[in-house]
């Protein structure tokens, strides 16, 4: 797996590495089903945060989902704070790769990482 080899390049260790590529595919698939999948997709109730299934063949929610979003992400920081030399970026576009690793220099100083992150190294299946 390329990403994996980069990864580790960079100083990560490889089940570091394994389990960045796995949230990566979490977060990713997470943003389709936000965006909208066949059938239907996610809807957060606003009131309480929770997370529902919105059936767009009946035109409701149908049941509670677990939010892997929020479990990804602790896991995420989780690894990170282990590297505090790079920096993690969730891409929320399903059409790309949820998780970039930025090195030092990736966004020049003072600049917005959102047009810079590509310059990292993209996590992904």
């Amino acid at each position: 797996m390329e990403c994996i080899s980069r990864l580790t390049a960079l100083g990560i260790a490889h089940g570091d590495a394994v389990a960045l590529r796995r949230i990566s595919m979490t977060l990713h698939r997470w943003h389709e089903l936000e965006c909208g999948v066949d059938g239907g997709g996610l809807d957060q109730d606003e009131a309480t945060g929770q997370w529902w299934w919105y059936n767009s063949h009946i035109g409701k929610r149908t049941h509670i989902v677990a939010d892997r979003e929020k479990g990804a992400r602790k896991r995420l920081a989780a690894i990170m704070s282990r590297y505090p030399t790079l920096t993690a970026y969730v891409q929320g576009d399903p059409r790309g790769a949820a998780l970039y690793i930025l090195r030092p220099g990736d966004v020049p100083e003072g600049a917005d990482v959102n047009g810079y992150y590509t310059r990292g190294i993209a996590v992904y299946k």
